[in-house]
């Protein structure tokens, strides 16, 4: 009598168990298109550990390489800093900000190849603090420099003339079309708005490129064998679309861009 009841308690307690990890896995909260906190997926890409190494294709053709690196900035006051022996390597005392990079080349033909790298900068909640990003077309080079803090867009162009510099407010984002005048010229406003640009809507103070993302469970096929992924998606003026595919612990595994450009990391091209 004992032993069957002892056979009933383990035997009751292995179906609830499995049937628990099923349900985690395959329940509600986890099913494909089950919608996931997007700041929770983000914190992972924040925080990854794992940098991404991805090739780039543009309409199944390879053109180009691009590097991923997530960071996190530490914050130690000085007086702690003299006290106090540092962490270990790896560590941090006191989350102050994240950092996101991401850089590469890629060629437009076999004769000209374009570098680009990009940085942002957020704070702890997320909200973007600092943007810089730098194109590099030999011999010419473009570069954007926004800041939050101080509500301020600087543009450099360098050319065989020298380098020219621009500095606007986020006031003057207001009135895109009389921006993109004073950057690139007459011809810029109407290449913006053939891009479905909206150079006629005031925005409101601050960066105006705003995207809306929303996050969900979702499979990813390596090789033969499906992994649970996280899936980013947005659209850019209701017209273009964004998708990226990260995976549980915010390693980048897919990038989804306008025009069948294609960003895979390169782990998953040899298997």
């Amino acid at each position: 009598m004992r032993y069957r009841l002892f056979f009933t308690m383990v035997t009751g307690f292995f179906l609830t168990m499995n049937f628990l990890l099923w349900r985690s896995e395959f329940g509600p909260r986890g099913r494909v298109g089950g919608a996931v906190p997007t700041d929770v997926v983000w914190e992972k890409v924040l925080t990854c550990p794992d940098n991404s190494y991805l090739e780039i294709r543009h309409k199944g053709a390879p053109v180009g390489r691009a590097h991923w690196v997530a960071s996190v900035g530490d914050e130690l006051t000085s007086g702690k800093m003299m006290t106090e022996e540092l962490p270990p390597e790896g560590m941090i005392k006191s989350l102050s900000s994240y950092s996101l990079e991401f850089s590469g080349s890629l060629s437009l033909d076999p004769s000209t190849r374009v570098r680009f790298s990009c940085d942002l900068k957020l704070d702890t909640n997320q909200v973007w603090q600092e943007f810089n990003l730098k194109l590099a077309l030999k011999p010419e080079a473009w570069e954007i420099h926004a800041s939050a803090p101080q509500q301020t867009l600087r543009f450099v162009t360098v050319d065989d003339e020298g380098q020219k510099e621009q500095s606007f407010s986020f006031d003057d984002m207001k009135d895109p079309e009389k921006l993109a005048r004073a950057i690139g010229g007459p011809w810029l406003p109407g290449a913006l708005g053939a891009l479905g640009f909206p150079l006629k809507q005031a925005t409101p103070s601050g960066l105006a490129l705003r995207l809306h993302w929303e996050a969900r469970n979702d499979w990813f096929t390596v090789g033969r064998n499906p992994i649970r992924v996280y899936r980013l998606e947005a659209r850019l003026f209701d017209r273009y679309k964004a998708v990226i595919l990260v995976s549980p612990v915010g390693e980048i595994l897919r990038m989804e861009l306008p025009d069948e450009i294609i960003l895979t990391n390169e782990a998953l091209t040899t298997l």
